[in-house]
């Protein structure tokens, strides 16, 4: 077993830091099952915080459902936050959708710039970003500034798969509807797909493409 008391008594002082110096807070949540630790310790130690979930419109139902289940087992409140642009409107000329013909454009559309003018409104991003996760998040610091002056905020950062499963184990929090179907990195319902290599938990997403990041972590997530 892991002992967790000094990760948590590191992220708690973070936290109660942040919050002496008068820094405005907020959160994003993708509601899988590696975004259950972030929060957990956001209801522990912030609960007051605003979490943000990006409903881009092509989420799996299952997602929504556990977003509602979480909110009530942590007794915190998870924000939706929709792009301006309808379905119908995301079609190219040929009428197919984004995700299909430009997927980065998609993603920009759908979370990037919805969440551009939270960012106008906070100091500090709790995020709950692993360094093991991906070659781009291992690049990341614990805390960073961002061009738009606000400070990203990491604290699973140094956490591997192993520290989120027993984590979760120890302290009972649920998984993700989909997670024992083989989903191990959930996102949009056309951009995910069941994976089984479990040294590459994010290798279901976006397969067959050269994008590994929707841009929550490139165009808003470079160092100032």
């Amino acid at each position: 077993m892991i002992d967790f008391k000094p990760y948590l008594l590191k992220i708690e002082h973070e936290i109660q830091s942040f919050h002496a110096q008068n820094k405005k807070i907020f959160a994003t949540t993708s509601c899988q099952t590696n975004s259950v630790v972030l929060l957990h310790l956001i209801s522990k130690f912030a609960p007051k915080t605003p979490v943000y979930l990006l409903n881009t419109g092509f989420l799996f139902p299952q997602t929504l459902s556990f977003r509602s289940d979480l909110e009530r087992l942590l007794n915190i409140e998870i924000h939706l936050l929709r792009g301006q642009l309808s379905l119908n409107q995301q079609k190219n000329a040929s009428g197919r959708f984004l995700f299909t013909s430009d997927p980065d454009f998609c993603c920009h559309i759908n979370k990037v710039a919805p969440l551009e003018p939270i960012l106008q409104n906070f100091d500090l991003w709790i995020n709950g970003v692993r360094a093991a996760q991906s070659s781009t998040r291992a690049q990341m610091g614990r805390t960073q500034k961002i061009q738009n002056g606000v400070v990203r905020y990491h604290p699973l950062l140094d956490w591997d798969a192993r520290m989120v499963h027993y984590y979760i184990e120890e302290n009972n929090l649920p998984r993700h509807p989909l997670d024992n179907d083989g989903y191990k990195s959930i996102g949009c319902r056309p951009c995910t797909r069941k994976w089984i290599d479990d040294l590459d938990n994010r290798g279901g997403r976006w397969q067959g493409l050269n994008k590994t990041e929707c841009g929550l972590h490139t165009t808003l997530g470079g160092k100032a």
